[in-house]
């Protein structure tokens, strides 16, 4: 904790470098001075509460909604004057908001630290004291060779080291991180894609220098430095040398790569977007309705206050024979019995706003939640997995669309052409009873058994975007 509110400060910050220096299979050099670099650890944590703090979060998310924050001031203001109303009448449709809101939230939140536990405990094999040993995916460190298998996908952020193929080249998709569904060939540095087995790797002896982790998927600058024979080989690593947390191995038997960025340093973690609440249109909607009605409700308790002013200016009014004052009641401020009055309407009229429609919604969502994860059309047989709610403040939300964004020509649309005609060199060709023929021939040489006589540069134009496609 002190660590961290030293970073969040400034005095700390954590990467104290541009660079960062990993030491393939953890071997350290032992001799001169060399000062270990701190790693983050490979769990990956999408959860938002813990046990610790699970209370004063909750709450403190909760009474940032305006309508829990009004109905918190209302039942103040109920215990704090006398009211024409009990403060349970406030108090307990708060409370129940707030209680099933805080289980809907914890339960939602129990299931993201169960999805992450899976995450950080599942099988890995890595490569140490010459050997495959079978750890979990939490406990590699920045610097452990890794193996990954066909359709894994990988634990960590890699720099690819070797694979089965002689090429030094593996296929991968990373769908789950951009989308895009093709095959994307990846390759190893000419000096590591001949360690094909354990015993090699293990022999190893070299140092990545790269950047400090950044959230671009798409960037990765370093130099891996090999020692081979006494000898400081030096390759330049790119983006095609990096195999992101996320992405799936395809099309390759296995792969060995050596972890550089781990745990929320991986770039997948650092695309997260923010753990605050999400709120739904409906709710926003409902925000400005309560603003509405909340300036509604100020005016009626501004003009009642006044009116009530203005009717007891009469001294037979004031202090009617069966409303006698008592003596501090005659001797207390104007201000404090106007503001008191004020407060007193208010806490009278707040029925305008309906907390029992905030309770309705709040049990809509939360029972709606498990209808979605009933649903037969929802469940995918193969797979044996339903729909899982990771959020039930957004069911509403769910099948709408806002916007649609679209690719290029093709995409969306069928992408078909037609040719017309061309020039090449200055004669002009066209298709004739599906026959590139030039200008000028007749119609009885194309009802003949030769062949149309096309130049080599026309074949050469059709022929080549043929190829591209």
């Amino acid at each position: 904790m002190l660590r961290w509110i030293r970073q969040q400060l400034g005095f700390d910050p954590p990467h104290q470098s541009d660079t960062r220096t990993v030491y393939v299979a953890n071997q350290f050099p032992q001799h001169g001075h060399y000062v270990p670099q701190k790693f983050a650890d490979n769990r990956i944590i999408s959860s938002k509460y813990t046990v610790w703090n699970f209370v004063p979060k909750n709450l403190f998310e909760q009474f940032r909604r305006i309508a829990n924050f009004y109905f918190l001031i209302i039942f103040l203001v109920q215990l704090m004057i006398d009211t024409p109303t009990s403060p349970v009448t406030s108090g307990l449709p708060l409370f129940f908001v707030i209680t099933v809101t805080a289980i809907k939230q914890g339960y939602e939140d129990w299931l993201r630290h169960k999805a992450d536990n899976e995450v950080n405990g599942a099988p890995v094999y890595v490569v140490r004291s010459g050997g495959l040993v079978q750890t979990r995916s939490k406990n590699i460190r920045v610097g452990d060779i890794v193996r990954v298998a066909k359709d894994e996908t990988f634990p960590a952020d890699l720099v690819f080291l070797s694979s089965d193929r002689e090429d030094g080249t593996c296929h991968v998709t990373t769908a789950s991180l951009d989308g895009e569904t093709n095959l994307k060939t990846h390759c190893t540095v000419p000096e590591t894609r001949v360690l094909q087995n354990v015993s090699s790797l293990d022999t190893l002896s070299a140092v990545i220098e790269c950047q400090q982790p950044e959230a671009d998927l798409y960037r990765f600058v370093g130099r891996m430095t090999v020692n081979q024979q006494s000898e400081e080989i030096v390759r330049p690593l790119r983006p095609d040398n990096l195999l992101l947390r996320g992405a799936r191995l395809k099309n390759t038997k296995e792969i060995f790569g050596v972890a550089v960025y781990t745990g929320m340093e991986s770039k997948m973690a650092l695309n997260y977007k923010c753990k605050s609440q999400k709120r739904s249109a409906v709710e926003k909607s409902m925000n400005t309705f309560l603003i509405i009605y909340l300036i509604i409700l100020l005016c009626e308790a501004v003009l009642s206050t006044i009116l009530k002013y203005a009717w007891q200016s009469e001294e037979k009014w004031d202090e009617p024979f069966y409303n006698q004052k008592t003596e501090q009641e005659r001797n207390s401020s104007k201000i404090l019995k106007f503001i008191s009055d004020f407060l007193a309407f208010l806490v009278l009229y707040n029925f305008i706003i309906p907390i029992s429609l905030y309770v309705t919604v709040e049990m809509q969502k939360f029972l709606g939640s498990f209808f979605i994860g009933w649903d037969l059309d929802l469940y995918h047989e193969e797979t044996d997995q339903r729909a899982q709610v990771n959020t039930s403040d957004l069911n509403e939300e769910l099948g709408q669309v806002e916007y649609i964004f679209t690719d290029k020509t093709g995409t969306l649309t069928e992408n078909e052409m037609q040719f017309r005609e061309c020039s090449i060199n200055g004669i002009k060709y066209q298709e004739i009873n599906s026959r590139l023929v030039s200008e000028g021939m007749t119609a009885d040489f194309l009802d003949g058994s030769r062949p149309g006589l096309v130049r080599p540069e026309a074949l050469f134009l059709f022929n080549f975007p043929s190829l591209c496609q």
